[in-house]
């Protein structure tokens, strides 16, 4: 979804709690996964698979200057061949800790192996945040979340797409684009101070 669709997507919506609530969620992500530098894992259910969400922030990671909000998306199922980014299996939790960030997608109530290993990692020291269909084991493993009820004016796929959009914005430079800005402006100076060049 562009930037356009996103625009109009949230003055549909608002009248509703969710442009802002999705904002408030982006911005905590944001917060966990930049300073900290731990990368940010990405996982969902056996039966749903958030790889529209990966894609999402990959973009948006691009887009802000922010490569630490690029996912690393983590599959129940790895297959032989799978392409690299999409060969990290669950296993890859099990070296979550501190200075990890793990964002769960649970449209329903994932198997216990899957809760189990969210728990090793909370407790290993990784800031754990949900995005969940009202499940309450899930929803109390979060550090922070945001449930989509069945019945609510969005479906998951929706509030999604607001995280996403959110996470890159209203953001401060990166260290990185600090000297970027920094180095253009040392060039602009230098340039508007340089003496005018001698006739030909």
């Amino acid at each position: 979804m562009d930037a356009v669709r996103v625009a109009l997507l949230r003055d549909v919506l608002a009248g509703t709690e969710w442009p802002r609530a999705a904002r408030r969620l982006a911005g905590a992500l944001r917060s966990s996964v930049v300073p900290r530098g731990g990368g940010l894992l990405l996982v969902g259910t056996e039966a749903y698979e958030p790889w529209h969400l990966a894609a999402h922030l990959v973009d948006e990671a691009a887009w802000s200057g922010q490569p630490e909000l690029a996912p690393t998306l983590l599959r129940h199922l790895v297959r032989p061949g799978d392409p690299a980014h999409l060969a990290a299996g669950l296993g890859r939790l099990e070296s979550a800790g501190r200075g990890s960030t793990l964002l769960v997608v649970a449209p329903d109530r994932p198997g216990a192996g899957l809760l189990e290993r969210v728990h090793d990692a909370r407790r290993a020291g990784a800031t754990v945040f949900s995005l969940d269909g009202g499940d309450p084991e899930v929803h109390g493993l979060a550090h922070e979340g945001l449930t989509v009820t069945a019945g609510a004016e969005v479906d998951l796929d929706t509030v999604q797409h607001l995280v996403s959009a959110a996470a890159g914005e209203n953001s401060l430079p990166s260290p990185r684009g600090r000297r970027r800005l920094r180095d253009r402006l040392s060039r602009l100076a230098d340039h508007l101070t340089a003496p005018p060049p001698e006739r030909w």
